[in-house]
């Protein structure tokens, strides 16, 4: 692209970089969306504008072209079509969610092991803008023909009930507070439960994208080649995998708060090894327990605010955490990077990491979901008792 277009390295990561911010709001307008019109029909508006955003970056030539592109990409593809599969997933289980978002986490799992690959080969055997062009028809052909065909927006639809069952949940809580179009009027961002709980959840994104982003510079530090920072990748990407089929059962049999502290503690562990790491086999481990900690990410982030809130209205708020998700995500490196250009080191940010990892474990102690309406009696219980 670089030697393509002209644009610098520079200019083309501070593209990137805005065009997540975009995202992140993005996601928020899509999930309320969701609420109003459906996460199917979002679903499929979604995949089409994707495709046109494809399209849009193989026709690119100039800095604001290219910018448009990859501000539609991040925020149509980052948060955008991801939100709609949680959403989807959230309404049609709720007793065997954890493991029904666990299956359906195998797909990411399989597009970062089949998509990059595919990308370098198609650059080198047809060119980049062609590749955009085929990645855009895929995304059509995949998605939204499906959508259109077998997907609905929840059981009722077609008269059935979540997981399968022959009744409604019995605990599941729905909104006490409506409007008079019968709009779920709950607080979001002004919510302390809101906050205890996203932060928590956010804390991973922030923690694993600023070491990740630095891995190879934190490893050379400690005497160890871009060769193994590079070994770190399959790791996680299997381990992730596996303990998300195992965090998915547990989940439905304990409730995710107790995996919430689970990731966080995995993921205090990654760092304090990375402070002493010194050898392949350590580095290994370490990947590990990435990959633990990764995998339980991916199952409590999509199951957790269904599970406190109710299918009911979800999207508003599953959406919001989405955006402070990928908010984090996005400073991440920052105070990494300049913590470490003042201290000359990796050691103290990587305790301030760990102390904020420390910090969400505490907060998600005193989360409560607030009392509201369910089907069957009040939610007053406390996350913890699943």
């Amino acid at each position: 692209m670089i030697e393509d277009t002209g644009l610098s390295r520079t200019r083309i990561s501070l593209l990137y970089a805005i065009g997540t911010g975009v995202s992140a709001l993005m996601v928020g307008v899509v999930s309320r969306m969701a609420d109003r019109y459906g996460a199917r029909v979002m679903a499929i508006l979604v995949a089409f504008l994707m495709g046109v955003a494809c399209f849009g970056m193989a026709a690119a030539v100039g800095g604001l072209q290219f910018f448009l592109a990859f501000a539609a990409l991040r925020a149509l593809g980052q948060g955008s079509l991801p939100i709609n599969a949680t959403l989807l997933t959230a309404s049609w289980f709720v007793a065997r969610r954890g493991r029904a978002m666990a299956i359906m986490g195998l797909g990411f799992a399989a597009s970062n092991a089949v998509i990059p690959p595919l990308g370098r080969f198609l650059i080198e055997a047809v060119g980049w803008r062609e590749a955009y062009i085929v990645f855009g028809l895929m995304v059509w052909v995949l998605v939204i023909p499906g959508a259109l065909l077998l997907v609905r927006d929840s059981p009722e639809e077609v008269g059935l009930f979540p997981d399968g069952a022959p009744g409604p949940p019995e605990n599941e809580p729905v909104p006490a507070s409506r409007d008079r179009h019968g709009r779920d009027t709950r607080k979001v961002f002004s919510s302390p439960t809101f906050w205890l709980i996203a932060l928590p959840l956010a804390t991973p994104s922030l923690v694993v994208t600023a070491i990740i982003f630095h891995q190879t510079s934190i490893f050379e530090e400690r005497g160890l080649s871009a060769d193994v920072a590079a070994l770190i990748f399959p790791v996680m990407a299997v381990t992730s995998a596996v303990t998300a089929l195992i965090v998915g059962p547990l989940v439905d049999r304990h409730g995710p708060i107790r995996l919430v502290r689970f990731n966080l503690t995995m993921l205090l562990l990654a760092l304090l090894l990375v402070q002493f790491i010194s050898a392949a086999w350590m580095a290994v481990f370490y990947g590990l327990l990435l990959g633990m900690a990764n995998g339980t990410w991916q199952i409590v982030n999509g199951v957790t605010w269904a599970h406190i809130y109710g299918r009911h209205g979800l999207g508003r708020i599953q959406g919001s955490a989405v955006m402070v998700g990928i908010t984090a995500a996005a400073i991440g490196p920052l105070p990494l990077s300049f913590i470490r250009d003042q201290t000359g080191g990796y050691a103290v940010p990587l305790v301030v990491m760990g102390a904020l990892v420390i910090a969400g474990a505490i907060a998600i102690g005193f989360a409560r979901p607030e009392r509201q309406g369910q089907a069957g009696r009040m939610a007053a219980a406390p996350p913890n008792a699943g």
